[in-house]
């Protein structure tokens, strides 16, 4: 799963972006407004976090603009206040949820995977192919009942690929959901990650390439 931050304290976007990665998302951060706008009119993220009270473009401009776009990602509001006339006024504006900081990061991560859940393309609490399953919430893998000891990348590879129900996804495409803008779109990380995942899901295989287009689960091969 892709998340942006649009968070100018750079002190707690950092916070926040190590505590989410740690939950194996791919975090992107914008300081401002008008840098937040931008990264998410060029990237697909599942999930904006976005603060409020921000420089260069206001949060409220920023949700509302983001609302507007009929492929808009999901819109979580922080902020420091918690009033509930300032919930109503951000959830007017467009954005699906509303947490007042302090807050909990396990909270935080419960209600981006609730949101990601309810994006266009809705994805289950639980994704299974055969005898692989994968529960995003408690980031638990397993095969035939075996635990999985997946990186928090080739968990999300698996993740990209479950939900695509046996239908090819592109390198590109898994590049651009699994890791973060910083990521050599030149790198070989898509195909090695791929290979270490295969080998952990042992045989027989699961994940099969399909040459010039990417990769897709054999639903077959799974059961």
């Amino acid at each position: 799963m892709r998340v942006l931050i649009v968070e100018d304290d750079e002190r707690l976007a950092d916070v926040v972006a190590r505590g989410l990665r740690q939950a194996g998302m791919a975090i992107d951060i914008a300081l401002d407004g008008e840098s937040g706008l931008e990264k998410a009119l060029v990237n697909r993220y599942e999930v904006v976090l976005l603060d409020r009270d921000l420089p260069r473009v206001h949060g409220d401009e920023v949700c509302r603009r983001l609302a507007q776009r009929p492929d808009a990602p999901r819109i979580l509001m922080l902020t420091a206040s918690g009033a509930l006339d300032d919930r109503v006024e951000g959830l007017a504006l467009g954005a699906d949820d509303y947490l007042p900081n302090p807050f909990a990061l396990r909270e935080l991560v419960a209600r981006i995977h609730a949101l990601a859940r309810r994006s266009a393309v809705s994805t289950p609490p639980v994704l299974e192919a055969g005898d692989v399953r994968l529960e995003p919430g408690p980031h638990r893998a397993t095969r035939g009942g075996r635990d999985l000891r997946l990186t928090r990348k080739e968990f999300a590879v698996l993740e990209v690929l479950l939900a695509a129900g046996g239908n090819v996804v592109s390198a590109e495409d898994l590049l651009e959901r699994v890791w973060d803008e910083h990521a050599d779109p030149m790198t070989n990380v898509v195909p090695v990650t791929v290979m270490t995942l295969r080998r952990k899901l042992g045989t027989p295989p699961v994940i099969q390439t399909v040459k010039g287009a990417g990769y897709r689960i054999e639903i077959e091969a799974a059961t």
